[in-house]
């Protein structure tokens, strides 16, 4: 394999274009070898270098007051949240692997993401997904969903890393190509962070960890492909995850820190050693020469590019001190971690690659990496036939429903609506005592900041069909619900880390989307004060079955951290007592765009957005945030996913409680309950509290109304009953449940 002749057929299947061959001629002033040529492939792949979408992703907000280090410049965002503490997060995924290997797929996708934050200094005591599915009922969908969710909880509970929060969705789109969504969030000393870097001439090289075997070569390139009906035959590309080598692996790591004598860290992820060895050295200016001979090896018979390209699970590189090699190797001995000097850091920007006495690789670490020599293309997009029929439909055209209390029936029963307690108790939410929400359920996973009055607030947000509807408005409204999530739990947002979910940037249609996202992206985190930290781009997510290809929804997942000053204002959507007085915040709209009504029940497709004004929700949260902190109210839900009448249902099963409220005569009766215009929160108010609130909103320039109020346990509309809240919660409660395991 070695000596393969390098053929434009060869090029082509390593996933290289014929001008990337010309260019990698160029910078080497040679024709390269099969394992040169192996490496350019996964380093100037789309998942690893972003060569189709860096030109985008440069234009969106870096910079914020909050902010330690701008986006790329390490593994993960940072943000300062006081009292000398740091807040580290990351999103990721690991859509391709889940597709053909749901367990390992989401197992490694939770390891690799959480390695992101402990190879910065930081700890991880948080996480979150965002996972999408085809349709619930068939079984490709149930084979795909238990894999996943067993994957995700067997490594992360042995992991002992608590789930905070996240979204599972459905829809035919996703049928063939899941999306799993990983978020990471971490907590460092301010001053205790370690950067992915190497220099100093002379100072050793080690690999540290698992044994490197032949899982997940080529792993970044299969990622930059369409899923197909082949693609099981690529099962070789995914990796096997082993949580507790990873958890040691963490706790060895974090204490290597402390001894000082670390030069830098990087985890070994997507296209293994290659990329560490790369991204470490350009970052720090200078080359390495490294033995592949000295990387212990758990499979005979590795070539040195399999070696170079493995992507193992539960390995670091580590940059040591030249001198202090003894500090490091006594805590990795202590703690039974594998590790080997494999090489040392020198001048230039050479990377060279020996094995077995024959130098097998020479290359410019400048040439491979993002921001260096890696392509960078613009490439063409046009708007889809499909935008402008969108935005043709008209409400009126839609038969009003005979029998409101039916709808109300079949939404809390649709998946997408439904409760996802059959995945959630599937996870380890409560492990190390930090998560506040099991007893105050809030719009925001909450983590407590034990010793200060502070709590971490986090969520992970996007409707891919409000995106596929209008790229831009559609993720406006994922980054706008994401901050209406954080305030409504009494927080203010501070920064997001993204996951995008596309087809093939190749398609001019599927880049438009991309484009359009990244604008609405923007525009939102400019409003919000909400810097991209970092994240991830997942292109090539649409399957080709039959000879045709189909795209998922386009999926800018958003992943948000937020701030809680004061425990005090930590705010629950759940109604608390009978008689409370329930307020609805935001513009009430003749809408139903997109909604889950209008596509599940109705079965129509094609609407635009539903209605988003980006200073009418920003203005709205400043009002709540202030209502809040003023403790004016009880509590706040956002109206999102199924409209008001879920939103009120979700308010109202935590305790047990019911609701009486009247519609708004002049909207339709559909709209008014099941509409998923933005820009909306319910609250509810106690009877003390309601002059001074009504006085306080009088002043605002946001539009509100009274609903009506919570009642003991009967839910009323227009006085009439739709039946009491314990009926509709068990339906809620085991809809997916009773489908999965049909």
């Amino acid at each position: 394999m070695p000596n393969r002749a390098i053929t434009p057929e060869v090029v082509k299947e390593l996933g290289l274009l014929p001008e990337e061959f010309e260019q990698i001629v160029k910078y080497l002033g040679r024709r390269p070898n099969f394992t040169e040529l192996s490496i350019y492939s996964v380093m100037w792949s789309e998942h690893a270098s972003y060569k189709n979408s860096i030109k985008y992703l440069k234009t969106l907000p870096r910079k914020g007051s909050a902010i330690l280090c701008e986006a790329g410049q390490e593994n993960a965002g940072l943000v300062d949240i006081g009292d000398g503490m740091a807040c580290c997060f990351k999103m990721e995924s690991h859509n391709h692997p889940c597709a053909v290997e749901p367990y390992q797929g989401a197992a490694t996708g939770v390891g690799g993401i959480n390695r992101d934050i402990f190879t910065m200094g930081a700890r991880p005591v948080a996480q979150l997904n965002s996972l999408r599915f085809g349709d619930l009922r068939s079984e490709r969908t149930k084979w795909l969903i238990k894999g996943v969710v067993k994957g995700i909880g067997n490594y992360g509970n042995a992991f002992g890393i608590p789930v905070l929060g996240g979204e599972v969705q459905f829809d035919d789109s996703y049928h063939m190509n899941p999306l799993v969504n990983a978020m990471s969030v971490g907590l460092v000393d301010k001053n205790g962070v370690v950067s992915a870097v190497a220099k100093g001439p002379g100072n050793p090289v080690y690999i540290v960890g698992s044994a490197t075997g032949k899982d997940g070569i080529h792993g970044a390139t299969f990622a930059s492909a369409n899923i197909t009906e082949d693609s099981a035959d690529d099962i070789p590309s995914i990796q096997v995850g082993d949580p507790f080598q990873e958890k040691i692996t963490m706790e060895a790591s974090l204490e290597c820190i402390k001894t000082g004598a670390l030069v830098g860290m990087q985890d070994m992820g997507a296209a293994g050693i290659i990329c560490s060895t790369s991204e470490m050295s350009e970052k720090g200016g200078c080359g390495m020469r490294i033995d592949l001979s000295k990387v212990p090896l758990r499979q005979h018979n590795m070539e040195a590019w399999e070696i170079l390209l493995s992507e193992s699970q539960e390995r670091m590189l580590m940059v040591v001190q030249k001198g202090r090699e003894a500090d490091i190797e006594r805590v990795l001995n202590r703690w039974d971690i594998s590790y080997a000097i494999i090489g040392e850091v020198v001048e230039g920007d050479t990377l060279e690659f020996s094995y077995q006495g024959q130098v097998v690789a020479q290359v410019p670490a400048s040439s491979l990496v993002l921001g260096g020599g890696a392509p960078v293309y613009d490439r063409e997009y046009r708007e889809p036939a499909y935008f402008k029929e969108y935005q043709q439909f008209n409400i009126d055209t839609v038969p009003e429903p005979a029998d409101l209390k039916a709808v109300a029936s079949f939404l809390v029963a649709h998946p997408n609506i439904a409760s996802k307690r059959w995945v959630t108790e599937q996870y380890d939410t409560m492990i190390g005592t930090g998560n506040m929400s099991t007893n105050v359920p809030s719009d925001a996973g909450a983590f407590n900041l034990k010793g200060t009055d502070k709590a971490l607030l986090m969520t992970a947000d996007c409707n891919g069909r409000y995106v596929k509807a209008n790229p831009e408005v559609g993720t406006m409204i994922a980054v706008a619900e994401a901050a209406r999530n954080i305030t409504c739990t009494g927080g203010r947002p501070l920064a997001i880390t993204d996951c995008l979910n596309f087809g093939n940037p190749y398609n001019p249609e599927v880049y438009w989307q991309f484009v359009q996202s990244i604008k609405g992206m923007g525009a939102a985190c400019t409003k919000f004060d909400t810097p991209v930290t970092g994240g991830n781009v997942s292109f090539y997510n649409q399957a080709s079955i039959g000879g045709k290809e189909e795209a998922v929804f386009p999926t800018p997942t958003i992943g948000m951290i937020g701030l809680l000053d004061s425990k005090k204002h930590h705010t629950s959507l759940a109604f608390r007592e009978k008689g409370h007085m329930i307020y609805l915040i935001g513009r009430t709209v003749n809408d139903i765009a997109s909604s889950e009504y209008l596509y599940s029940y109705h079965g129509i497709k094609a609407s635009p957005a539903p209605y988003f004004n980006l200073d009418e929700e920003f203005e709205m949260q400043q009002t709540l945030r202030s209502l809040i902190e003023q403790e004016l109210i009880q509590s706040a839900h956002d109206v999102s996913d199924g409209g008001l009448f879920v939103a009120l249902l979700e308010s109202a099963m935590p305790n047990n409680l019911g609701f009486d409220i009247t519609t708004d005569a002049e909207v339709r009766p559909d709209a008014f309950l099941f509409g998923e215009a933005q820009g909306r929160v319910v609250v509810s108010v106690s009877l003390q509290r309601e002059a001074k609130f009504l006085d306080f909103m009088g002043t605002s320039r946001v539009p509100f109304a009274a609903l009506g109020h919570v009642t003991k346990s009967e839910i009323r509309i227009d006085d009439v009953a739709f039946g009491f809240v314990s009926d509709l919660k068990q339906l809620y409660l085991t809809a997916i449940e009773r489908i999965v395991e049909e």
